[in-house]
């Protein structure tokens, strides 16, 4: 008779894993995360069947994790003008914090590691926007969820190519002071990071 898997041990392991694959990227063999994890490749196998079953698991852990800390930064709160919070969720997002899960879902968008989540790029977008149009109707102006979406996009495909924090910092801040000029004006004075 054989063993019966055990959840909290794959899930333990998939924890292992997923903070391995965060810090150093989706590698290419098992035996990284296998030492990760403190098994064998044989026993990540068992658990999860196929390196693309792993992978596919890792990505999702990632992804829950992400979208866990990601949607309470884009919270609306009383304290504070939506602007403002939308700038403290970028610099979180693309903070040390953020990091790790930009870096790599960046990797899986580039490479051919595509087959693991076919949906991805879509996910990806589609799911941002529901928080953003809660958030943004704190102010009035729900409808701007595509295009605040759209400028953290592309403003993180450029902080990614370049590197250049302050200047990717500055045209967020830039972006947000023209979202309280029209109907609501918020009179919002962004931090400095």
């Amino acid at each position: 008779m054989g063993r019966h898997k055990q959840p909290q041990i794959r899930q333990r392991l998939l924890e292992a894993c997923t903070d391995h694959a965060l810090a150093h990227g989706l590698p290419d063999r098992l035996e990284p995360l296998a030492a990760a994890a403190g098994t064998s490749a044989r026993m990540l196998i068992y658990h999860f069947g196929t390196r693309d079953g792993l992978l596919r698991a890792v990505l999702g852990q990632a992804r829950r994790r992400q979208l866990e800390m990601f949607s309470d930064l884009l919270q609306a709160r009383s304290d504070e003008p939506y602007p403002a919070t939308l700038y403290r969720a970028w610099t979180e997002m693309t903070g040390p914090r953020g990091r790790p899960y930009l870096r790599m879902f960046g990797q899986l968008r580039e490479s051919a590691e595509q087959q693991l989540w076919p949906g991805f790029r879509r996910e990806a977008t589609t799911d941002w926007l529901a928080p953003l149009e809660h958030g943004l109707r704190s102010i009035g102006r729900p409808g701007l969820a595509t295009l605040v979406l759209a400028v953290i996009r592309g403003l993180i495909m450029d902080l990614d190519a370049t590197g250049d924090t302050a200047r990717t910092d500055q045209a967020f801040r830039d972006f947000l002071a023209t979202m309280t000029v029209g109907p609501v004006e918020t009179g919002v004075d962004l931090p400095e990071r």
